[in-house]
């Protein structure tokens, strides 16, 4: 209301001469004052001068403002408006005016709803995309019309016929003027279709229908693409375009462009169930009905966000710390959208048969001291084999081009209830190893042995030709789309079954290590290797066992049956793995379908004797007993009694029950009782009514019952928790492009002179190799080492002394104590600075440093003899523009994380996976797995769920090796950073067209860049288009291919538009004038005196003796 009213009080000024001349309170006034003055040399000239220069002082203040603070007249009966106005109108001229308009409208009777209903039957929704100037139009003619019935009847028929009937042949005469006006008004309405009269500007909160898909559309194809989105068109060049050129108020509104709000791209994920179909864990079937109904309401569009820069990890209070103050070149919350196309497959029992015995035959004790087996006993599955199960049934299928999100539910098996999932050996393996020096030997000795026990054959058939790419998609697999593969899969499973049948522990140990150093492992095999050739096993340390992994290629995995585990920080912090962080089967759908007779009267009588309790000893009247017990028969029927195959005794006779309950708050219906009680008991039959707790009837789609509900909510979140960490994860902020060649600049940076850079305790083909791998395909890897001792180099060695620092941290022990322990580490910021300082002066810059094509990263390596970390608690760290890793001596350092109860043990001699984490980090943005941005939050949060498999990223394994999930994260780094830089390029020179007005003076000279200008702004959004297609497709080798044409694309598209704004305002330059020198007689003299005057004034002289 209050913009409204300045919107009216600009309106009027603009309308009138005398709002032209002053905007602010008194201006006109003075102004008239002041000329009369002067004009007539009025005796008050001093005064009006100083009314006249109060004024400017507020002269941008609208009268508006002083009219509203003034101060509120008091109540009067006989107060007069009219001659307040008449009274009061020379201070506010423009307010007056609006008054007398306004004071003489009279009084409407018509209802308001009547009033505001032509809208509605004029956008219909057969017209719900009618132009404001057609839409206008038709409002006129009903109204003008309207107007010339007086003794006629105007009927305005439904919404689904659009003719008007007029009734009164006298009538017709006299409109049909008025409908030729109108016929003429939506003719140029059409014509005009597109460009708004006015200057409307475009804001953020415009977005391309090609990109900004709503909930119920279909995910977007080419076909699509073209049909929502047209090209940009010419306009024509006659009158027409004139008028419309004109009309549109700027250039933007004139070729409808509207500011790029969000670009979305595709995200293909397969979310497959084993176990689900009622022969996995307590027989548990998913119904296609129930997970439609859960798996739609997950956010299936979710922006891609950036983490600030994190600086202390860990507080004294464990939280998280981010800058919220600093700038950021590119958003937090990017305009490029996930666009998540969810297809859910749900495994034929025969799958589910093949993982029940892979589970059975490749599980093995995790303490091997003891023969002893009972419930708490835990065994651990070899995640390498099971790797070869899932790649090869993703290959199989041939579902590489999606994302595979598997969710395990196998049978319990009552002697191996307890398992999880580790890669190598566990803590007790290793201690066997260690002990027994014939089993190393006899390891070193092998011969050749094949890679893995479980080979399988490689076939394929495809379960679908394309992803369907909708919101939201269900395929159930029969037993003949994978009978051919998992006849394979058993039969793989029995030889490795007889393979290891009747091997002792020794022998078990045996085939497993052999196994790693034949196997692809390559980081598994280097350590394995080194650690026994050395013959000190102290570097190696059991990984931790979890419920979840992550594969090398596109696949990662959640077995529900196994577990429970937790990790995380060992004190405090957030989002750790706890017990409960994974929906449980047996907790939920388990709790209801194992309970026995006489538990279901256990449980019955405890919640009669807990909800009676509270009545206590006093009286109660007998409408609320019933109502209690009724209450407690309700939810003992939803937890124990709905969807049973097996129906209790029990749940019988409550049937009976409540249908004798019934009868009874029937009889309260009579009028012995007061009202209360009888409203009571019509609300409890009403709510009885559709009630089909006790049926004998099993259906079979069983109804929603809390324990499934409960559980298919956890999984749904559980799932959306995976596709914001794994698939689709926040980076680090900043701007990271693509580069053909990577040049990795190693500077080893060592306390004594090493001779050779090979005689450096550092592992070159482990370091080279992990960095190689995290360079995308059609990128190059360059290394240069170089070898930087302290004792040669003053300001290297000032720079380390000044950034090392000491601190005391707190250290959780097993038994719940805490320790304090005293950690000495680099301050990154400060050895930054340092190292900045010393690259300034060239020292530490390389051949590739100012090199379009090449990004150079250069890595400091500290090597210390003491511990030393980076940060109290990082053995590498990521800055803005360098990467530091630290490595001490050290093989077993307790780290502040945790595993299953016991702390994590870091190998500082070999800092490789922290090396290669904070490169990815430097390179393309990769943050640790357990981070991701919340926009709730505004800041980074944690979840700890999903940090495992044997990447860098992870904490719950010593693998290094790059994901196929992190490489494409790289490449979509990449890319969005140089959509981004794009729309940011587009959306300014937009933001140009919109301020610059059109009039019909600049059209011809437009005319002329009007073709360039569309042309090149189609092809930016034609890149756009073929980017978020190949993208979709997981094609980012062939995206990487687009970018360079994109940037240049997008700068042409800002060049034409610069240069079409420079051609509509022409820089006028003075008529050229001819200056004609005479030379006469005296011209000659008169350069020659000057000449003599300037060498008497600036000739050189002598100094003057200094007298002391």
């Amino acid at each position: 209301m209050h913009q409204l009213c300045y919107d009216l009080l600009y309106e009027y000024q603009s309308k009138s001469k005398m709002g032209q001349q002053t905007s602010s309170h008194g201006a006109s006034l003075v102004s008239n004052l002041f000329e009369l003055t002067y004009d007539e040399q009025d005796l008050l000239l001093k005064f009006n001068l100083f009314v006249h220069s109060t004024s400017e002082e507020g002269h941008a203040k609208p009268e508006l403002d002083y009219y509203l603070e003034e101060l509120v007249l008091p109540r009067i009966s006989d107060f007069d408006v009219l001659s307040w106005w008449k009274t009061n109108g020379i201070k506010y001229l423009t307010l007056q005016m609006i008054v007398q308009d306004i004071y003489v409208i009279l009084v409407s009777t018509v209802a308001s709803e009547l009033a505001f209903s032509t809208g509605g039957r004029m956008v219909s929704k057969h017209r719900s995309r009618l132009h404001p100037n057609t839409l206008e139009a038709l409002m006129c003619a009903q109204s003008w019309l309207g107007n010339e019935m007086e003794g006629g009847k105007l009927t305005i028929m439904d919404e689904d016929d659009e003719s008007l009937l007029l009734r009164g042949d006298e009538m017709m005469d006299r409109s049909l003027y008025r409908l030729i006006c109108v016929f003429l008004l939506l003719f140029l309405a059409g014509r005009s279709y597109g460009s708004p009269i006015g200057t409307r500007k475009t804001g953020r909160s415009s977005v391309f229908s090609l990109f900004n898909l709503k909930e119920k559309s279909r995910f977007w194809s080419e076909n699509v693409m073209h049909s929502d989105f047209n090209d940009l068109e010419s306009a024509n060049n006659g009158k027409m375009g004139v008028l419309n050129y004109t009309e549109a108020g700027n250039i933007a509104n004139y070729l409808k462009l509207l500011e790029v709000d969000s670009i979305h791209l595709p995200v293909p994920v397969n979310f497959i169930f084993i176990g689900f179909e009622g022969k996995g864990n307590h027989e548990f079937k998913l119904h296609p009905e129930e997970l439609e109904r859960w798996f739609t309401k997950i956010d299936h569009i979710f922006g891609h966000t950036r983490v600030p820069h994190i600086g202390e990890v860990l507080t004294p209070f464990y939280k998280i710390s981010i800058d919220k103050v600093q700038r950021h070149h590119l958003p937090i919350v990017s305009h490029i959208n996930y666009n998540v196309s969810v297809h859910a497959i749900q495994m034929s029992e025969k799958v589910t048969s093949v993982f029940d015995n892979a589970i059975n035959v490749l599980a093995r004790r995790d303490d091997v001291s003891g023969n002893r087996e009972d419930e708490d006993t835990f065994w651990q599955v070899d995640v390498d084999m099971m790797d070869v199960l899932f790649s090869s049934l993703v290959d199989y299928l041939q579902l590489e081009n999606a994302y595979n999100i598997f969710v395990l539910n196998p049978k319990h098996d009552g002697k191996k209830a307890k398992y999880g999932y580790r890669r190598g050996l566990s803590e007790s393996e290793i201690n066997f190893l260690k002990e027994n020096k014939d089993l190393q030997t006899k390891i070193l000795q092998s011969g050749t042995i094949p890679e893995s026990v479980l080979a399988l054959e490689k076939i394929k058939r495809p379960l679908y030709e394309k992803h369907p790419m909708e919101k939201f998609a269900w395929t159930i697999t029969e037993d003949t789309d994978t009978v051919e593969w998992s006849n394979i899969c058993l039969d793989a499973l029995n030889n490795v079954d007889r393979f290891y049948q009747g091997k002792d522990t020794a022998d078990i140990i045996h085939g497993k290590v052999i196994q790693i150093l034949k196997g692809k492992n390559e980081d598994m095999k280097q350590l394995f290797g080194k650690e026994l050739k050395s013959g000190d096993l102290s570097g190696i340390h059991a990984e931790c066992l979890t419920d979840t992994w992550i594969g090398k290629d596109r696949w990662a995995f959640i077995d529900l049956s196994a577990g429970p585990f937790s990790w995380g920080p060992a004190v405090g912090g957030e989002g750790v793995r706890t017990e409960l962080s994974l929906p449980n089967v047996k907790k939920t759908i388990g709790a209801v379908a194992e309970i026995s007779e006489d538990e279901a009267e256990d449980r019955l009588q405890d919640a009669i004797q807990e909800k009676f309790a509270a009545f206590g000893d006093k009286d109660h009247q007998a409408i609320d007993i019933l109502l209690a017990e009724i209450d407690i028969y309700e939810l003992f029927a939803f937890k124990h009694c709905k969807g049973r195959k097996v129906k209790l005794a029990l749940c019988e006779e409550l049937d009976e029950r409540m249908r004798d309950l019934k009868n009874e708050l029937q009889s309260f219906e009579g009028g012995e009782y007061d009202e209360s009680h009888r409203r009571k008991a019509v609300d409890a039959l009403n709510r009885m009514e559709s009630w089909n707790l006790f049926s004998d009837t099993h259906e079979e789609f069983q109804n929603y019952t809390v324990a499934r509900d409960t559980f298919l909510a956890h999984l749904g979140a559980t799932l959306w928790g995976s596709m914001r960490h794994i698939i689709s994860p926040s980076i680090a902020d900043g701007a990271f492009h693509f580069y053909d060649k990577i040049s990795f600049q190693l500077f080893f940076i060592t306390q004594e002179k090493v001779r050779h850079i090979k005689q450096l305790p550092v592992d070159l083909k482990a370091l080279t190799e992990g960095l190689s791998s995290l360079l995308l395909p059609s990128q190059k890897a360059m290394f240069s080492q170089h070898m930087l001792p302290l004792s040669e180099d003053p300001a290297l060695a000032m720079a380390f002394s000044v950034a090392r620092r000491a601190a005391a941290v707190p250290l959780l022990l097993v038994n719940g104590t805490y320790r304090k322990t005293i950690r000495t580490y680099l301050d990154s910021s400060i050895l930054q600075h340092q190292l900045q300082r010393l690259n300034d002066h060239g020292s530490l810059k390389g051949m590739h440093a100012h090199s379009r094509s090449t990004l150079e990263v250069p890595i400091f390596w500290f090597l210390h003899s003491e511990p030393l970390l980076v940060d109290k608690h990082y053995q590498a760290k990521a800055l803005s523009d360098m990467v530091i890793v630290v490595q001490s001596e050290t093989s077993s350092w307790e780290s502040h994380l945790q595993c299953n109860g016991k702390s994590l043990l870091w190998d500082l001699r070999r800092p490789i996976k922290a090396a290669l984490a904070a490169a990815s980090e430097h390179l393309a943005g990769l943050l640790p797995l357990h981070l991701v941005y919340s926009q709730a939050h505004e800041t980074a949060i944690e979840d700890w769920a999903w940090s495992v498999g044997c990447n860098p990223l992870s904490i719950t394994s010593q693998g290094w090796h790059i994901s196929q999930f992190q490489s494409d994260t790289v490449a979509r780094s990449y890319i969005i950073t140089t959509l981004e830089e794009s729309i940011q390029l587009v959306n300014s020179a937009i933001h140009r067209l919109v301020m610059e007005h059109t009039t019909e003076q600049t059209f011809k000279l437009f005319q002329s860049q009007e073709r360039d200008l569309v042309n090149k702004y189609n092809h930016v959004v034609g890149l756009w288009r073929r980017i978020a297609t190949v993208t979709g497709e997981l094609r980012y080798v062939d995206a990487m291919r687009l970018l360079y044409t994109l940037e240049d694309a997008s700068k042409g598209f800002v060049g034409q538009v610069n240069a079409s704004i420079t051609l509509l305002h022409p820089i006028h330059c003075t008529r050229q004038r001819k200056v004609d020198v005479e030379f006469d007689m005296t011209t000659i003299p008169a350069f020659l005196i000057v000449l003599g005057v300037l060498w008497l004034v600036l000739r050189p002289r002598r100094p003057k003796p200094k007298i002391n």
